[in-house]
């Protein structure tokens, strides 16, 4: 739906090319909208007992948008990042498996820096996209996907993703709402990161990043750092190793890196061979 997405954006080339009085009306129904997406936010944030953050945005967006369930990401480029915000298992399953697999809907919206609209992952489409990952997301509960890359102008932010149960599009309303989501939480994740923000209280990270998902990829991290030592090879060789073994045992990502930070887990140099320390 390429054309809800350059009206949802009153300052884009299309809406230039309007005359005055249809430029108006963009700009005014964008503001109503955004006036509407941020009390959502805001409500999100009041409940929860804290400032707005990006957070807030993840929580909101599935009531507003009228999805199962979501998850928010934070990436300085093309990668799956730091997951940031999850609003069920099933989410935290999807962001995940993208990061285990290498393929989905996260990395190819923070790589073409559009929104990726899967309405129905059975889709032959989608399938040969994301082989491995349209399969094990199906597994896990989801049959449609929408992900929206948080940028603006060069700076990439991180990624919103948005599943549903069941098959089918956002309608052309939900799809602006998602929008103006997505834009919202650029805005705040940006704001995290100035200093000048100052703290969000206890417990809490970036951008509203609970404490428990920031250990989760500080293990993640803190593996993949073991795993270049252990080996000999750089970052990406080492989280490549990581990903693979735990994708090759079926099993999650930081439960691996959880064993190795532990050292009951070591991997040789050979992806076919692991050794278990058992002490």
């Amino acid at each position: 739906m390429p054309g809800v997405h350059r009206l949802s954006r009153p300052g884009s080339a299309f809406a230039r090319g309007l005359g005055a009085g249809a430029r108006l009306a963009v700009r005014v129904t964008y503001i109503q909208r955004r006036g509407r997406v941020w009390q959502l936010v805001a409500e999100q944030a009041a409940r929860r007992g804290g400032r707005v953050s990006a957070a807030d945005v993840c929580a909101a967006v599935v009531p507003g948008v009228q999805v199962t369930g979501a998850w928010l990401s934070a990436a300085p480029d093309a990668q799956a990042g730091h997951l940031m915000q999850v609003t069920d298992e099933v989410g935290r399953q999807l962001a995940e498996l993208q990061l285990t697999l290498g393929e989905g809907p996260l990395l190819d919206a923070s790589g073409s820096g559009g929104p990726v609209l899967a309405s129905d992952l059975a889709d032959a489409e989608w399938g040969a996209r994301w082989p491995a990952f349209a399969m094990a997301a199906g597994r896990a509960g989801a049959a449609a996907l929408f992900t929206f890359p948080l940028a603006v102008g060069a700076i990439r932010a991180g990624v919103l993703g948005l599943y549903r149960a069941r098959p089918g599009p956002l309608s052309d309303f939900q799809l602006g709402d998602a929008l103006v989501f997505a834009d919202t939480a650029t805005m705040l994740l940006l704001d995290a990161q100035d200093p000048a923000a100052g703290s969000i209280g206890p417990g809490v990270g970036p951008g509203g990043q609970p404490a428990g998902l920031a250990s989760y990829r500080a293990e993640i991290d803190q593996a993949t750092g073991m795993l270049t030592e252990q080996l000999g090879v750089g970052i990406t060789d080492a989280f490549a190793r990581l990903r693979a073994y735990a994708y090759a045992n079926d099993l999650q990502l930081a439960g691996v890196a959880r064993d190795i930070v532990a050292r009951r887990l070591r991997l040789s140099a050979d992806p076919d061979l692991s050794l278990r320390d058992e002490t």
